[in-house]
């Protein structure tokens, strides 16, 4: 069968030969010495004995190898020449008694070019193998701020811990994304049985992903399983046989082709307001009533952000008492949330608000095996297709926060609690210190973050001895304690001066309304797209609080603020803006896009202070970060 395999592997030359001709493309096998740099000695390293993934040989080392086959690899010279013969024996010996002999092949940028055995590798292309053993030498390009310079040496690194070369990634941070997603340290290496473990996983969701049309996607396979096993997990995954693997990957195609777009996120900045036809609306007829559930991660007692989530399902009910009814369920944690969200569907719910972006994986799971079942995940910047997200521009009340502690900082001096480094976090830090800039040219915003390991907020308020500190944003109901919104201490008592709202059941309540009348599917303008409310003042779901400790100068300057940011006409992010390092903006009459707002991971230049790593922060904001931290994007 060896000569009639190879006139089979022509003719597959020969046609890759002409498209690739009348593509423009060169029609054989890429040669390395024509892609390096000219008159540049690039980095050598020795990799020894790897096994290399047959579809990443891309050519040959030197020109004179490669004229002899097709792009494909697949030989184009006549039948019956020494070279086809050579051919053949290789075919016999790969049929009898298999090829064993590594070849030698140069790596770079992750795909390797033969320096000898090139018959061997066409062979292995035509019987489509998977991989060949083969003596590797890297050669490392000259390091470059473009993309897929950085993407390639961060495969290096990951290289060095897993040995692991067959999975590729078309966006920063992913290999690292990786390391993490099946349980690994950023500096742990892998053992033999997590490299197989590994091979075992990855290879079964590329044949189901490959088979589902995978190859039809802008993005690469492990992007789609890296998105995966974030969603189900990695030993979830590792546990899965093949065929329900493959339902699931069917399940949650939406979310692969989400990847694929440039910009995932449509951002929604006010609610709906167009009405639609009778016919599209909602609202529940008879006794047929809306089933709202609730699930929190704290108590409404324990917890300030559980309590104005609270608040909100409380105005629901009554604002529609006819129309729907709701429950909750309370200290949930990232362990037990699918048990909560299968909980809430048998008991009717077909509206279900999870308010804390650690449950977004499992709202997706649950939106997934339950299509008919609305469900909102509480959190910024988090892409899903399955689902909806909703946040509030809390940015906006922080910027009348930070002015109304520029009036008040007789020393210049204020400081700001943070918790978690998540997106919104830092516009909310910035957007303080430049309305405290704003009133004060040298006010100073002395950051502190609660949540950080060796944090002693306390003795650095005493220490600093700021003039007003912006805490947390609400009272927590179990405390009788002071410190919230905007306070200062003067003679042992706290003054509170300001406090920034949250209005969760006018949220709640215009998203509800936005089912019952219709407009919810009409949000829905991109068939890709995953869709994120972020509302703000100009919605009615953000407001500052004033005290009557404040001047009364300082009251009507907040309110003229409020006015101009609601009606749309100032952006606190307009004009020239400095980071701690230099220029951010330098257009005087630019003001930074929502995308922009959202994704900020710099500080403003009046903020002493920094962003956590990861490692720098309690173990408790683990869950959180996972999906919102500035690191995992």
């Amino acid at each position: 069968m060896s000569v009639g395999d190879y006139k089979k592997a022509y003719k597959l030359g020969k046609k890759d030969y002409q498209n690739r001709l009348l593509h423009g493309e060169r029609p054989t096998l890429q040669v390395l010495d024509d892609i390096l740099p000219t008159n540049e000695a690039l980095p050598m390293v020795s990799l020894g004995l790897v096994q290399i993934p047959i579809d990443q040989i891309v050519g040959t080392r030197y020109e004179g190898r490669s004229s002899s086959f097709a792009g494909n690899f697949m030989p184009i010279l006549e039948d019956g020449t020494e070279f086809s013969r050579k051919w053949e024996n290789l075919c016999t010996a790969h049929e009898t008694e298999g090829i064993r002999d590594p070849i030698k092949a140069y790596e770079y940028m992750n795909r390797f070019y033969v320096e000898e055995g090139n018959k061997r590798v066409s062979v292995m292309k035509y019987f489509e193998a998977i991989s060949i053993p083969g003596m590797v030498t890297r050669i490392l390009p000259k390091r470059t701020e473009e993309k897929e310079n950085k993407i390639y040496y961060e495969f290096v690194d990951f290289y060095r811990l897993s040995q692991v070369n067959y999975i590729w990634f078309s966006r920063e941070g992913s290999f690292a994304s990786l390391q993490k997603a099946i349980g690994k340290e950023p500096e742990e290496i892998w053992t033999d049985d997590d490299r197989l473990t590994f091979s075992s996983v990855y290879s079964r969701f590329a044949a189901a992903y490959q088979a589902n049309g995978g190859a039809k996607l802008s993005i690469t396979t492990g992007d789609a399983f890296l998105a995966f096993i974030r969603l189900y997990g990695y030993r979830e995954a590792d546990e899965q046989a093949a065929s329900d693997m493959k339902k699931l990957i069917l399940k949650s195609w939406e979310e692969f082709k989400l990847l694929a777009e440039d910009d995932e996120i449509d951002l929604k900045m006010n609610p709906t307001t167009e009405k639609k036809p009778l016919l599209n609306r909602l609202l529940p007829l008879g006794p047929s009533k809306l089933k709202i559930a609730f699930i929190y991660e704290k108590t409404a007692r324990s917890s300030a952000w559980t309590y104005g989530h609270e608040l909100g399902r409380l105005h629901l009910e009554q604002m529609f008492p006819d129309e729907i009814n709701t429950v909750f369920y309370d200290n949930v944690t990232v362990d037990n949330i699918d048990r909560y969200l299968d909980q809430a569907v048998a008991e009717g719910c077909n509206i279900i608000f999870t308010t804390t972006p650690a449950f977004a994986p499992a709202s997706v799971k649950a939106a997934i095996a339950h299509p008919s079942v609305r469900i909102l995940n509480c959190s910024l910047n988090t892409s899903h297709r399955y689902i909806r997200t909703y946040y509030s521009r809390m940015h906006e009340a922080k910027f009348l926060m930070g002015a109304i502690a520029g009036a008040m900082a007789e020393n210049n001096r204020l400081t700001y609690i943070a918790d978690y480094p998540l997106f919104g976090t830092i516009a909310n830090i910035n957007a303080f210190a430049l309305g405290a800039k704003m009133i004060n040219p040298r006010a100073k915003v002395y950051l502190e973050w609660s949540t950080k390991k060796d944090a002693d907020v306390a003795e650095s308020i005493r220490r600093i001895g700021p003039a007003c500190v912006s805490g947390r944003d609400m009272v927590i109901p179990e405390e009788a304690s002071r410190l919230f919104g905007l306070y200062y201490i003067a003679d042992g008592r706290t003054r509170n001066l300001a406090m920034p709202l949250y209005h969760w059941g006018k949220f709640y309540e215009q998203l509800i309304r936005t089912i019952m009348d219709g407009t919810w599917k009409y949000d829905d303008s991109s068939s890709v797209k995953a869709i994120n409310y972020w509302w703000g003042m100009s919605s009615g779901v953000i407001d500052v609080i004033c005290s009557q400790n404040l001047p009364v100068g300082t009251k009507r300057l907040v309110e003229l603020l409020k006015h101009t940011i609601s009606a749309g006409e100032f952006n606190p992010f307009s004009g020239i803006l400095y980071s701690q390092t230099g220029i951010i903006k330098g257009d005087p009459g630019h003001s930074l896009s929502p995308e922009e707002i959202v994704k900020m991971d710099w500080l403003a230049e009046n903020v002493i202070g920094s962003i956590p790593g990861e490692e720098e922060l309690l173990d408790q904001t683990r869950p959180v970060l996972s999906q919102q931290g500035l690191q995992n994007k």
